[in-house]
């Protein structure tokens, strides 16, 4: 497969990793704070950085919070004030999706988020893995005018997700992308990309280093959480990022 017939997109929650997404040859990268709840709205002078630091296209997550993906009026506001200023601080595109009560795509919602984002190109993120009917939800996202579905498969993995994600890469044909995410590494890319036939990739390929701090309290978790730690931080690798394209590359 050629470079330019596939592209990557990197998962990046810092300035860190987004410059080793842009070392590896990523094509984009989708910004986000919070990865522990799955990904929160990044600051105003992380996308701005981000973009002065590399020389990729920067995709901010548009989501207030973490937990469920039905929002209040007020986080719409937000999520409003959000992109306007994201667009000021030179974004790309937006991350963004909302969901009603029965499962379905909020189509009023993400209209309005669409419209603000004013022309700019749409990836609705994995809210459509918590949507009660993925192929209804397909036909809205292209109604709405989504440039991009990410997507596991309605699985923790994507690896697992291969049957319903084949079906949609079928179905959405040149009208949607559909780009495949979660657990996906230089390992399984190969795997992935033969079975469902996808040629849009999310990853995160990030690797742990210890903290630089001498002095450390090993008593008190900021998050609340001992599984979370403290003195470890996880940062995109640029050398597994290049080994997962070479890969492709190879097929």
């Amino acid at each position: 497969m050629k470079r330019e017939d596939f592209e990557i997109e990197v998962c990046a929650n810092s300035i860190t990793s987004a410059i080793a997404a842009d070392k590896g040859g990523a094509n984009r990268v989708e910004l986000c704070d919070n990865l522990y709840e799955g990904g929160t709205t990044p600051s105003a002078g992380m996308i701005y950085q981000v973009k002065n630091s590399t020389s990729l296209q920067v995709f901010p997550m548009i989501r207030p919070r973490g937990g469920d993906f039905l929002y209040s009026k007020e986080e719409i506001n937000v999520m409003i004030k959000d992109i306007k200023i994201a667009i000021s601080m030179g974004a790309d595109g937006f991350v963004m999706g909302c969901l009603n009560t029965d499962g379905s795509i909020d189509y009023e919602n993400c209209s309005r988020l669409i419209e603000v984002a004013n022309g700019f190109p749409i990836t609705f993120h994995r809210a459509f893995d918590m949507t009660a009917d993925p192929y209804q939800a397909l036909s809205i996202c292209n109604k709405l005018g989504v440039k991009r579905i990410l997507t596991s498969g309605q699985k923790n993995k994507a690896i697992d997700g291969v049957s319903l994600i084949s079906d949609l890469v079928q179905l959405a044909g040149d009208k949607v992308i559909i780009m495949v995410g979660s657990g996906v590494t230089e390992y399984n890319i190969t795997n992935i990309a033969n079975i469902t036939k996808a040629k849009s990739f999310h990853v995160s390929l990030r690797k742990s280093y210890n903290s630089k701090m001498e002095f450390r309290r090993n008593d008190i978790f900021m998050g609340g959480l001992s599984e979370i730690p403290e003195f470890e931080n996880k940062f995109t690798s640029a050398k597994k990022l290049q080994r997962l394209i070479n890969n492709l590359e190879k097929m």
